[in-house]
């Protein structure tokens, strides 16, 4: 038997007209998808349930049953429905068959002006200065759903300001609604039951508890989660306007989980990095670590030059220099797991024509069991798909060393690695004709005989393969260096390939990936074949998920 496994629906009437949802879905949600907004603060999809703000308070009936026949009781021809005495929280409600929802009664409107009224008491009328404006769940909900003015009279109740959580998160307490979002982020994901409330009434406080700070490596997902600018990124706070930010859709590149961000720039310049939203892959969540990868574009020690033997030269000339050294034979290669699945295939191109014996090295640190792995590379996975590599990752390039002294290569080809990680020393090197592809200046730059330019993640569109053999793709968030171009045109060149047409080849030349095209992917990604590699033994190779959100 065939199962799609697709959840049953269920008629939910709202005001008046029927719809078809999910059966069991939370009431906010199923609303969501067929359009009809209710207001929420403290309710996130992926957190337990709290009702605290009663914000989405809705009236809810069904039909009403004969309690001797069980059967429905019509009136006029349609079931008579029973209203609940007093409205309910939508945040706190499933949907059920038959279930009816009033969202515009008067009384339904009575309770969220009395909410909104009552959240803004002693809340401080500073939007222009907050850095939450253009995001604000309470500024866009107040202005919906408020009544427009207050009738609020008195001294608001003061509270600390830039009051500092933890390294990297800064708390305005009298913009706090106490939505407790922040608190239930920390204990059931984070796993680090840091924050909490203390005092009573309007004297309310978010605070760490004592002799603790919010500096786990997820703390800012409680800024992103925050309804208000309550919590502030302290990297981010007072920089840019968000409405004056391009978003960019790209990927974590510091592991293999390959968590899905936002990339917010303006004219040129990166001012943050958000989660992006993918269930299959990083939920709405990030590391903080990945927020300020961003920085290496403006690092001082940039390659924004091509040389050759130290001098400066065109691109141009550097290719040339590059291809005629490749062709002497006795060649060796060093790809990247930080290379881009296009990158990689090329790169594997070169090494057929050039007969190079290939070596990825390993990048390996302590995974955390959510979005940072043991692999701290974004594509290991594409250098098998493109046989760029037939084995797992090189802790050491030991065999490359032992080669290299015996006189077995003459010519190495290096694309965005320092070798000086892996012990291979500039004495090592200078033994060898060394051409580099790099984005920034290292110990094997500093060696290398021909040096090409390349252009960080956030400058150059791609796509990654994560650790689950998810293939997805990020953009180009802003301009590279003047006369910088992408590594795809300058291994192009290497390679004798012409690369306008790259994903047709690589999609003719590639099993796992026929029929697929990398720049028209689907934003969740395309869940590859990983049966050829079931064999190997890959750090942190299973699928990372995060524990099931706890339900009323």
């Amino acid at each position: 038997m065939v199962t799609d496994n697709k959840p049953s629906l269920v008629t939910l009437t709202v005001d008046g007209v029927e719809h078809q949802v999910p059966a069991g879905a939370n009431l906010v949600d199923a609303l969501g998808k067929i359009g009809k907004e209710v207001p929420h603060y403290c309710y996130h999809p992926k957190l337990p349930v709290a009702g605290n703000c009663r914000m989405c308070l809705v009236e809810l009936g069904s039909p009403l049953r004969d309690r001797a026949t069980n059967e429905v009781i019509l009136e006029n021809g349609k079931p008579k429905i029973g209203w609940q005495p007093k409205p309910a929280i939508a945040c706190a409600t499933n949907v059920t068959p038959g279930l009816h929802v009033r969202l515009n009664s008067p009384t339904v409107k009575a309770c969220r002006e009395g909410v909104t009224e009552m959240l803004l008491l002693n809340h401080p009328l500073d939007c222009p200065i907050c850095d939450q404006a253009g995001e604000c769940k309470l500024q866009e909900f107040s202005a919906e759903y408020g009544r427009g003015y207050s009738r609020y009279v008195d001294e608001k109740n003061a509270k600390p300001k830039h009051t500092r959580l933890g390294p990297r998160v800064t708390l305005d307490d009298e913009r706090c609604i106490l939505c407790s979002r922040c608190v239930r982020f920390s204990s059931e994901i984070a796993k680090d039951p840091v924050l909490g409330f203390v005092n009573r009434g309007s004297f309310n406080t978010l605070t760490c508890f004592p002799g603790r700070e919010l500096a786990n490596n997820y703390s800012l997902n409680t800024v992103d989660i925050c309804p208000v600018g309550a919590l502030t990124s302290t990297d981010f706070r007072f920089k840019m306007r968000v409405w004056f930010l391009k978003q960019t859709p790209s990927i974590d590149t510091e592991s293999s989980a390959g968590a899905n961000t936002t990339v917010w720039s303006r004219e040129g310049k990166i001012y943050r990095i958000t989660p992006r939203q993918n269930d299959a892959v990083n939920d709405t969540w990030m590391a903080d670590s990945g927020r300020e990868l961003y920085k290496i574009v403006e690092a001082p020690n940039r390659v924004t030059t091509a040389t050759v033997k130290q001098s400066q030269v065109t691109l141009d000339v550097a290719l040339e220099a590059a291809k005629q050294a490749l062709q002497g034979g006795k060649v060796a290669i060093v790809g990247s797991g930080h290379q881009s699945v296009e990158e990689q295939w090329l790169l594997a191109r070169i090494a057929q024509a050039t007969a190079a014996t290939t070596y990825v090295p390993a990048h390996l640190g302590k995974a955390d069991g959510l979005l940072i792995s043991e692999d701290r590379t974004p594509n290991f996975r594409g250098a098998l798909v493109t046989q760029l590599t037939t084995r797992p990752a090189d802790a050491n390039l030991n065999a490359l060393k032992a080669d290299i002294d015996a006189g077995k290569v003459q010519t190495l080809l290096i694309c965005r690695e320092d070798l000086a990680d892996f012990g291979l020393t500039p004495s090592t090197l200078a033994k060898v004709r060394t051409i580099v592809l790099a984005t920034h200046h290292n110990t094997t730059t500093a060696a290398a005989e021909i040096v090409i330019p390349a252009l960080t993640v956030f400058e150059r569109s791609g796509t990654f393969i994560n650790c689950q053999f998810r293939l997805q793709s990020f953009a180009q968030a802003v301009p590279g260096p003047t006369g910088v171009v992408p590594d795809t045109l300058s291994l192009g060149r290497l390679a004798n390939v012409e690369v306008a047409n790259l994903w047709q080849a690589i999609a003719t030349s590639t099993p796992t990936m026929a029929g697929l095209n990398g720049r028209l992917l689907p934003a969740e990604g395309v869940q590859l074949d990983s049966t050829p590699w079931a064999s190997f033994s890959f750090p942190e190779s299973k699928l990372l998920k995060f524990a099931p959100v706890a339900r009323n």
